[in-house]
């Protein structure tokens, strides 16, 4: 039997690289908020989705309304984020049932296609965990930062430090999991190297099954990302 399908939507940062006077999330591009945007892409690629939108303290009230003025109709479950992004989805897990396919995407994620969405839930019909990762196109240094008397930053090639960029890929979201596999895997105490969904189940043995994401899947952060958000979202379908 097919497994219901779920989605922990990640919204609960503060986005202060962005230096706007809100979360990121909450910012418009195109008429529409960002975490709208990323919400319509998986609500109308994925049929009965149950989704569980994870908000800063305070503004949950402000993202009903907007919801509300917007006439945003499908079903949210809203949690408040934790102080670290597994504290997040450990609070979201609380919401998840036993037995369903649960996908952990960031709010600020908005680019990805919806074909790529539909692909990577077929994907969880035969993997309890898949990973969209994107080839490093880059040359990459590893370097030794410090700081001068006067506080600028100085960086320094460090020694015998050849990266391969052949073997290295970054990691996206959606990362998909069935939900019994994530939630033991959230069972763990924290850890600072737990950046991502594929890390914290990994620490456990689960293997992760790794498959090509988008180059444009990014994650929005600075100014200029919402400048290229808003010429990408009218193409990318």
């Amino acid at each position: 039997m097919e497994r219901d399908r779920y989605l922990i939507l990640l919204a609960g940062g503060c986005g202060r690289r962005m230096g706007a006077d809100k979360p990121k999330q909450f910012l418009e591009t195109g008429g529409k908020a960002i975490l709208h945007h990323t919400m319509d892409k998986f609500a109308s690629a994925v049929d009965r989705l149950n989704i569980v939108t994870v908000l800063p303290e305070g503004w949950r009230e402000a993202w009903k309304d907007y919801c509300y003025t917007r006439n945003l109709i499908w079903r949210q479950t809203l949690v408040s984020g934790g102080i670290t992004r597994f504290h997040s989805v450990r609070n979201a897990l609380e919401k998840i049932p036993d037995g369903v396919v649960v996908a952990v995407h960031d709010g600020v994620r908005p680019l990805l296609s919806r074909s790529m969405i539909s692909r990577f839930f077929g994907y969880a019909g035969q993997f309890p965990a898949v990973v969209p990762v994107t080839p490093c196109t880059d040359t990459l240094k590893v370097m030794d930062r410090s700081e001068t008397v006067d506080g600028e930053t100085r960086l320094e090639g460090a020694k015998d430090s050849h990266v391969d960029r052949e073997r290295l890929y970054a990691a996206q979201t959606p990362q998909i999991f069935w939900s019994e596999v994530l939630k033991e895997a959230y069972r763990q105490p924290y850890l600072p190297e737990f950046t991502d969904d594929a890390s914290v189940v990994e620490r456990l043995g689960t293997r992760i099954e790794y498959r090509l994401g988008e180059r444009y899947n990014i994650k929005i952060t600075t100014p200029d990302d919402m400048v290229a958000a808003g010429a990408l979202l009218d193409i990318l379908v």
